[in-house]
């Protein structure tokens, strides 16, 4: 006979309520580094990008390689952005569901180099992909308090210390 509770069925495990919409979208907007999720070669990865809003749709740029021919293979995509304030004790987490598309009108493109999208890794990025969402969903929880003894010094909740 097995005692051990089930994988999720702790009884100290507390539900998380979704953020709403709007919040979710809210975070998006303040952010400037997520990490998008491409099918390439029949299997996901995941890669690191800076990006911005333009008309609720997440843009980032590309230089030709894996992430641009994931991104144009018109796949389901996922772009996730998290963050943690170690005034509140709370860590967040948003994701956005969708499709992904090359952006070739120049007007358009102008409009998002006005937003600020400037590649951060050195190289030409000529190529705008944008994140046509379906679904976004987040959450935002309080974290465990950490040890003072035994928290490692680079985990984000040691700030609550200093």
């Amino acid at each position: 006979m097995n005692d051990s509770p089930e994988i999720g069925s702790s009884s100290t495990h507390q539900e998380v309520p979704d953020l709403p919409f709007n919040a979710c979208w809210d975070l998006l907007a303040t952010e400037t580094i997520g990490r998008i999720g491409l099918i390439v070669d029949d299997h996901p990865e995941i890669f690191p990008v800076n990006y911005v809003l333009f008309r609720r749709n997440p843009v980032f740029r590309s230089s030709p390689g894996r992430k641009l021919w994931g991104a144009q293979a018109s796949r389901p995509a996922v772009l996730e952005i998290d963050g943690y304030d170690a005034a509140t004790g709370e860590a967040w987490s948003v994701v956005a569901r969708g499709d992904t598309e090359l952006m070739t009108d120049p007007e358009e493109t102008a409009e998002v180099d006005a937003l600020g999208l400037e590649p951060w890794q050195p190289g030409p990025k000529d190529n705008y992909i944008r994140l046509v969402p379906r679904a976004l969903t987040g959450r935002r929880f309080k974290v465990n308090p950490p040890d003072l003894w035994k928290t490692r010094t680079n985990d984000a909740r040691r700030a609550s210390f200093e």
